[in-house]
Parts: C-alpha cells; sequence; structure tokens
C-alpha cells in the first residue's frame, strides 16, 4: 500500500512541477477513463444554495469550488480559504487512506467520502480500481457487512421492511431521487459466503451500485440499493441488544411472497418497466423460483446466478486458448450445487451447443457435488435444479472420491467451503490433466477453496487458475511467476447493466450473459494468458465493461428486445452519452449583459 500511495504521489507531483499552479489533468491520462469517459463541459444549474450545497454529495466539491462560485452560491466562509484541484484533492484523500491500519477502516474512509463528495470518491475509485475495488467490494465488504451496525454512518438507501407491506410504493417516495434506472436488492440471507446477516446485508447493495457507476459509468443519481427486511435466523444477531435490523425470525411463505410482489410492482409503477432490478445473495430456496417467476415479466436478473455463471464461462473461455481444444473436450465438478454452480452449468450447456453439442451429452460432462455427495439419480428428494445435472453413478460420498472417479479436466468450487480443494485433489487433477483447470471461486478470502499459491505449486505451475477473490503473485521456486486471474463478476454486471438501461431492455436472457462471457473473454491478450491471468487486468475493466455494454446493445436492437427507438447508427457514441463523468460541474452562474439601450433605465 505505501509504495502505491508514493507512486500516486509522484505520479501527482510531477503534475504540479509541470503546472506550477493547480494541476489539470488530461481525459486520456486519467486511469479508468479511456474510451468510456464521457465529456462534461458547460454549466450546471441548481437552485441550492448554501449548507445544501455542501451537504449534497451529488453538489459538494469541497475545496475546488472556485472563489466566484463560492459567492455565487452563498458558501464563501464556508469553506477554508484554499482552492484545489480535484487531483490535489485525491492525493489528499490518499495521504489519509495510507494512514488508516485496518481494511475496515480504509472501507469506512471511502464510504464517507462517497456521503460527502460523490465526483471525487468516482475519481478515486475510476483512476485506481485495482487497489480499492477490494476494499469497497469483496473481500472486505463482507467484513465491513458483519460490522454494518458499528459501521453505520448515513442512511445509503432504503429499508424495507415486511412490516410496510401495503405501503411499498408509499416508501419509495421517501427516496429523494425520481430517475431511478437500476435497484440492487438483497433480503441479506446469504451474504456471500457468510450466510444470514438480516439488515446488515444492504452492505452488499450499495457496493454493488458503487461498481456500476465506478466500472460501468451508470450515473449514481439513477441508482437505488434496497434491503428488504423479514427478519433474521442469526441467533447471533437476534440477541445483539446493537442489532439494527427487525429482531425476529425469517418470514417465509405467502407473506413473504407478497412482499416480493408488491415491491416488483411498486418499483415498475414509479420508475417504469425499464427499471433494472437485480436480485442479490438470496438463499438458495428463494433465488431461482424469484428469478424464474419474474425474468419473462420485468427487466431483471441475479448475479449470483446469472452474474457468476458469466465470468466464470469468460474464464473457461480464456483457458481454451491454453489447453487448445474445444469446450466440448472438457469434464466439470463442482464443489456445490447452490445457485452459483447451477448457474455456470447451465451457460456452459449452452456454450456447448454453440459448438454443436445436443444437450443431452452436454449434461453428461458436468458432474456436481453436494453436502451430501455426488448427484446421481438414485438419490431421493432432489430438488428441479439439482435433478438436472443428477448422474446415472453409484452414490460417493466426497469431494475427492468423486475426483479420482470422474477424472475431471477442471474443477469449480462455489460452495464456500475453505481448504475444499485439498493437496491430495490438486495434485491428483495434476496428474490427470497436462494443464487441469482449477477455480476457487468463493467468497471471501476465507472461504476460498485453495489459493493460488497452493494452485500453482502443487501443479507445478502446470494450473490454470481464477478465484473469487484476489490473490498475489506467486513466484515458484523455480523463479516462473504466475498473476492469478480474479474471476470478479464486477466484470460482468457494470457493462450489462450500462447497455440494459441505454437501449431499454425489458427482458435480460441469458444469451445476454453468455454475449458477455465471449466478450471479456476476447480482451484477454495471449501476453496476459502467459503471466496467468484469465481475465484482463482490473485497470481496465472501465474499458472493458465499455465494450460489453456495446455489445449488449447491439445484441437487443439486431433481436428487437430493445425499447428505445429509432435505433441509434453510432452504438458506441450512443453508450458515451449514458456514461457518468466524475470531472468536476461548474456551478458558475450564466451570466450575460445585454446592449446598453436595452438597459436604459427609464426616469420620471
Amino acid at each position: 500500500m505505501l509504495s502505491f500511495y508514493k507512486t500516486a504521489t509522484n505520479n501527482l507531483m510531477k503534475i504540479l512541477s509541470r503546472n506550477a499552479g493547480f494541476p489539470s489533468v488530461s481525459p486520456t491520462s486519467r486511469a479508468g477513463l479511456g474510451i468510456a469517459r464521457a465529456s462534461h463541459s458547460g454549466i450546471v444549474p441548481t437552485k441550492k444554495r448554501g449548507y445544501d450545497i455542501t451537504r449534497n454529495p451529488h453538489l459538494n466539491k469541497g475545496m475546488a469550488f472556485t472563489l466566484e462560485e463560492r459567492l455565487q452560491l452563498g458558501i464563501h466562509g464556508l469553506l477554508p480559504p484554499c482552492f484545489l484541484s480535484q487531483d490535489v484533492q485525491v492525493l489528499r484523500v490518499m495521504k489519509s487512506y495510507e494512514t488508516r491500519s485496518s481494511d475496515l477502516d480504509k472501507y469506512i474512509l471511502l464510504m464517507t467520502l462517497q456521503d460527502r463528495n460523490e465526483k471525487l470518491f468516482y475519481r478515486l475509485l475510476t483512476s485506481y480500481i485495482e487497489e480499492f475495488m477490494p476494499i469497497v467490494y469483496t473481500p472486505t465488504v463482507g467484513l465491513a457487512c458483519q460490522q454494518y451496525g458499528l459501521a453505520f454512518r448515513r442512511p445509503r438507501g432504503l429499508f424495507i421492511t415486511i412490516h410496510d407491506k401495503g405501503h411499498i410504493a408509499t416508501m419509495l417516495n421517501s427516496w429523494p431521487e425520481d430517475d431511478i434506472k437500476a435497484i440492487v436488492v438483497t433480503d441479506g440471507e446469504r451474504i456471500l459466503g457468510l450466510g444470514d446477516l438480516g439488515s446488515y446485508g444492504m452492505g452488499i447493495p450499495v457496493g454493488k451500485l458503487a461498481l456500476y457507476t465506478a466500472c460501468g459509468g451508470v450515473r449514481p443519481q439513477n441508482c437505488l440499493p434496497v434491503l428488504l427486511d423479514v427478519g433474521t435466523d442469526n441467533q447471533t444477531l437476534l440477541e445483539d441488544p446493537l442489532y439494527i435490523g427487525l429482531k425476529h425470525k425469517r418470514v417465509r411463505g405467502k407473506e413473504y411472497d407478497e412482499l416480493i410482489d408488491e415491491f416488483m410492482k411498486a418499483v415498475t409503477d414509479k420508475y417504469g418497466m425499464n427499471c433494472l432490478i437485480q436480485f442479490e445473495d438470496f438463499a438458495n430456496s428463494n433465488a431461482f423460483r424469484i428469478l424464474n417467476k419474474y425474468r419473462n415479466k420485468y427487466c431483471t436478473f441475479n448475479d449470483d446466478i446469472q452474474g457468476t455463471a458469466s465470468v466464470a464461462v469468460a474464464g473457461i473461455l480464456a483457458a481454451l486458448r491454453i489447453t487448445k481444444n474445444k469446450l466440448s473436450d472438457h469434464k466439470f465438478v463442482f464443489q456445490g450445487a447452490g445457485e452459483a454452480a447451477m448457474g455456470i452449468a447451465h451457460l456452459i450447456i449452452m456454450a456447448m451447443k454453440k459448438e454443436g453439442v445436443p444437450y443431452a451429452e452436454a449434461v453428461k460432462k458436468i458432474w456436481m457435488v453436494d453436502s451430501k455427495g455426488l448427484i446421481v439419480k438414485s438419490r431421493g428428494n432432489l430438488n428441479h435444479e439439482k435433478e438436472q445435472f443428477a448422474q446415472e453413478h453409484p452414490e460417493v460420498r466426497t469431494l475427492e472420491e468423486v475426483v479420482q472417479i470422474v477424472k475431471p479436466t477442471a474443477i469449480i468450487g462455489v460452495a464456500a467451503i475453505g481448504g475444499a480443494f485439498t493437496e491430495k485433489i490438486i495434485k491428483d487433477m495434476a496428474s490427470f490433466n497436462k494443464q487441469p483447470i482449477i477455480f476457487a471461486l468463493s467468497n471471501p478470502t476465507s472461504k476460498a477453496e485453495c489459493t493460488a499459491e497452493q494452485c500453482y505449486t502443487l501443479t507445478e505451475g502446470r494450473g490454470i487458475f481464477a478465484s473469487g477473490s484476489p490473490f498475489d503473485k506467486v513466484t515458484l521456486a523455480d523463479g516462473r511467476s504466475f498473476v492469478p486471474g480474479q474471476g470478479n463478476n464486477a466484470y460482468v454486471f457494470p457493462g450489462v447493466a450500462l447497455g440494459v438501461i441505454a437501449c431499454g431492455v425489458r427482458h435480460i436472457s441469458d444469451d445476454i450473459f453468455l454475449t458477455t462471457a465471449e466478450a471479456i473473454a476476447q480482451e484477454v491478450t495471449e501476453q496476459h494468458l502467459a503471466e496467468g491471468r484469465l481475465y484482463p487486468p482490473l485497470s481496465t475493466i472501465r474499458e472493458v465493461s465499455f465494450k460489453i455494454a456495446v455489445k449488449v446493445v447491439n445484441y437487443a436492437y439486431r433481436n428487437d428486445i430493445a425499447s428505445f427507438y429509432p435505433e441509434p447508427e453510432d452504438k458506441e457514441a450512443f453508450i458515451r452519452s449514458h456514461v457518468y463523468s466524475p470531472d468536476y460541474d461548474s456551478f458558475t452562474l450564466d451570466t450575460y449583459s445585454w446592449p446598453d439601450h436595452a438597459m436604459q433605465v427609464q426616469d420620471v
């Protein structure tokens, strides 16, 4: 972190020394903006004055307000007599950030900045996305959710409870913004791999929507985080006097379903049928049926099912360029049979069908292991999702045994069981395959099935590795170095959201997520593959999201699922016009004069 701070400081100081005054950074020199950057010029009118300006994160620029703006807006004297550029403000934040010893303290500092100065927060995030993403999202956001009651500073998002049933439309009116285009909603029952965190799960929608803006360029004023509080089954929280949510067991069944129904209707009545609703961290028992119930009625998707599937398949498609064969040549074993596993498996089958593989043959290449062992047809009481992937095979209890028997080319961990990929399993994979594919996708880091170092060391550098949480570069004893690929859903949902919002897609099909997976894989260069990366560097994620959005828009108009017409001729320019810029707006009043004779004062 210290080296990051010094590097950033040196870069800014060079700019300062060249300008001998206030730095002026060119649009192309700002990391993370690149092709997807929207240019903001001109004056933004506002009727707010005084404290209303400095207390509004959308408008506040801190000490970047010019003297003219301070006088005209009635805030002169409310700020120190100092005038800073946004670049120097970034330097000040980084200097403060460097003094924080824990990741949670860093998270709180950044969230406080978001509450105070939104443009500066997103400028910081877009400029140094690789450094800050693990803080504002996984893995730190998991810790922040666990400590959410203590870290809570200022309301961000809407808390809707089971007791508000019948009045959700009224509650939506409490939110200060009316032009909402994207909502991330959770009920807090399955937060990352941490389980039921109840109302503390609000950290997830807040973090996701921050990445909508930082990675995809969706305007923050168009985003709304929502927590549906129906209680919690976490006994520790129920017994905690400081818990900030409803203190009773979860409401389920008909009453729960009615709450979701009312929420969906209230949202679309107020914000329109084009409002994107992303479901996040719902338990398996609700996630699949909610998605199936609403996917063809509303503009909605489940990131844990479809987003995870897209980023995992993107990594697999990139890995095929290393193994030099087709997807249908591979056999997959999943540790876990929940939302993520099912989503990935279905998208793999879709990709195989594009290769010409029949569905029945593709299913035989998918083997799933849950808490009871290998999912087989002879097991009773299988739900519909698991039944699709049940194999005609005797029962097998452990993952180690399954790997020994099936001899897969790829193992994918999505069960949030830390260390599930044992030394024996990894060595077995290396003995079966010249280049075994090992994806440890569970979050946070403590739940990863294995570390990058374990994979590369035990496979003697032959393993093709990806993880859900970030791992540091690994250097083997023979001097070879590998940069682990992070299969972060942030490669998927910001670009998909930007494209869907831009052209008004009403229903989001799985084809869009397969298209997105292919787009991400195309951004991986041969150099990236040589380094061990299966994904483009996070520093390029804004450009990747832009390209995904363009592909989504092209797909939407080609398949007649867009609702905004006429169809734009230049799709890239069309998307760029929707992208949020973290550059400060000018609030200087538009002053001008009339000719002298027209302003002559009439006298008696």
